[in-house]
């Protein structure tokens, strides 16, 4: 994004909008498939999104609006359809609002071990349960807390974090 100004774009491959989890191509997408060939859109920045990430030196964020090449929003894009649905809200007398909830679970492995292990019989960092558990939570607090702090320096304000229901699994609410 480095030569990205403002009215500018950059290339990106359609089959981003047809993936699994795993960065599969999924079949069956009228718009990205293998059948026709995948083609490219353009990633128009929103600088306006522009956020700085504070636990990466020398880095930033900028979400990006996908458009066709001729300039027309690609409707199945997350945003356009996450913009038709605040539109529709609003239609209808309601002011959207955005609350998040991310549930993980820290583990004692790393991303390799795991990945090695094929994500069986993982070690969570807690071996208990932390829900609403007063102090179980300081277990994880460096990590937790280096989470908060990211986020907020992001721009990005944390309602809260706590423990959950299963050993490891920990929860972050953003407002």
């Amino acid at each position: 994004m480095e030569s990205a100004g403002h009215g500018e774009s950059v290339e990106g491959c359609n089959y981003l909008l047809a993936l699994d989890m795993e960065m599969d191509p999924i079949p069956g997408y009228q718009m990205a498939n293998w059948e026709q060939g995948y083609g490219d859109f353009d990633l128009v920045p929103d600088f306006a999104s522009l956020r700085r990430i504070p636990w990466l030196e020398a880095t930033a964020l900028v979400l990006c609006d996908v458009a066709w090449h001729d300039g027309k929003p690609v409707r199945p894009s997350p945003r356009q359809v996450l913009r038709a649905q605040v539109e529709r809200a609003r239609a209808l007398g309601f002011e959207p609002m955005f609350g998040s909830e991310l549930e993980f679970f820290l583990l004692k492995e790393t991303y390799a071990e795991a990945h090695a292990k094929h994500y069986v019989d993982l070690v969570p960092s807690v071996p208990y349960i932390l829900d609403y558990h007063i102090l179980a939570t300081t277990y994880d607090e460096p990590f937790l807390r280096a989470v908060r702090k990211g986020m907020k320096g992001a721009g990005i304000p944390v309602e809260s974090s706590k423990g959950e229901a299963w050993p490891g699994q920990q929860e972050i609410n953003f407002r």
